[in-house]
């Protein structure tokens, strides 16, 4: 049995911040923006050859070494679980970014390297006027950028805590992306160690083997898919899935994450993990009782659920000021000091 192709990721060209704000972003919908950053002159670089962007890159003088993850050539390029999935198929380290770059391109002839990444250092505190030199308009200046070097690899679905843009610096993307409600489609692997930080899906949605994971032909039926050049632009709501495949030797990946959510908040995936110890083991019936109390209270499934009562009156279940949120997260540290 085969799964459908996905669905082409809908596309945009000369994308400004009035059509990002107004149009794109509240589609919720995943979108390419075409030739976003064609004219940055790292981009540019990239173009030249991967040596032109490896020294734009080392121009910048970087400040300090970097996160590395390493894999052997036997997995392909695919950072992934070892087999008895507590612990993974990859390690990690640092390296001064000039001989991680060094190691990259020597490594572009060799038939079978080993799959090598830098993933996720803020640009800013690494490439002193980076930014600067390459810019997009679309978002609030203060939201960080963060660059990612790697040869060809393969990252598995996974999701974000946030809304993000990509751009493709050095060499091509492919993204594969799936809606969050295709969670129970993508079988995902254990919480506590993960490859990607967040949960990633155990399916190779390159070879599927549907004998095992069956309900994932669903979740291949509702992907969209695109593969994105030099210059180009992705931009992936918040919680949708994404497989990403670098199709060079030598990828440079620069991506932005936001959050529009109040800063006083706690992490909502530290809320899920307490959930589960919370609640999960309790009998079914109990279980359906929470659920509805979360679906009304915390959810807000129905509107308002106290619009009948006055605000001074709502307590925890009202707007917060600082000093409702300093009781709250007090409460919740004597919560968590008695388990």
């Amino acid at each position: 049995m085969s799964v459908p192709e996905p669905r082409p990721i809908r596309e945009y060209q000369g994308v400004d911040r009035r059509t990002f704000i107004e149009e794109i972003r509240p589609s919720g919908q995943p979108a390419v923006l075409r030739g976003l950053a064609a004219d940055w002159p790292a981009v540019q670089a990239a173009k030249e050859s991967p040596e032109r962007i490896s020294d734009y890159l080392l121009s910048f003088r970087p400040s300090h070494d970097v996160s590395v993850i390493l894999g052997a050539p036997e997995i392909g390029g695919r950072f992934f679980y070892a087999p008895d999935f507590r612990s993974l198929n990859f390690t990690r380290g640092s390296l001064a970014l000039e001989a991680f770059m060094e190691r990259l391109i020597r490594d572009q002839k060799d038939p079978k390297p080993f799959a090598m990444a830098v993933q996720s250092e803020p640009i800013p505190e690494l490439l002193a006027g980076f930014v600067q030199a390459n810019r997009i308009d679309l978002l609030d200046p203060g939201v960080v950028p963060r660059i990612w070097i790697g040869n060809r690899i393969q990252v598995a679905p996974h999701y974000d805590l946030k809304e993000n843009i990509g751009i493709v610096v050095a060499g091509q993307r492919r993204f594969t992306l799936f809606p969050p409600d295709q969670l129970a489609n993508l079988y995902i692997g254990p919480l506590e160690v993960t490859p990607a930080g967040t949960p990633v899906s155990l399916v190779d949605i390159h070879e599927p083997d549907l004998d095992r994971f069956p309900l994932y032909a669903e979740a291949a039926s509702a992907a969209q898919s695109a593969v994105l050049e030099e210059g180009d632009a992705i931009y992936i709501p918040f919680h949708w899935w994404h497989g990403v495949d670098s199709l060079a030797r030598v990828n440079a990946f620069v991506n932005y994450w936001w959050n529009d959510a109040p800063l006083w908040l706690g992490n909502p995936y530290d809320a899920l993990i307490f959930a589960l110890y919370a609640f999960r083991g309790l009998p079914a019936e109990q279980r359906d009782v929470w659920r509805t109390m979360f679906d009304h209270l915390v959810f807000c499934a129905q509107g308002d659920p106290l619009s009948y009562l006055p605000e001074s009156a709502r307590g925890v279940l009202g707007e917060p000021g600082p000093e409702q949120i300093g009781r709250m997260r007090a409460t919740l540290r004597q919560i968590i000091g008695t388990l």
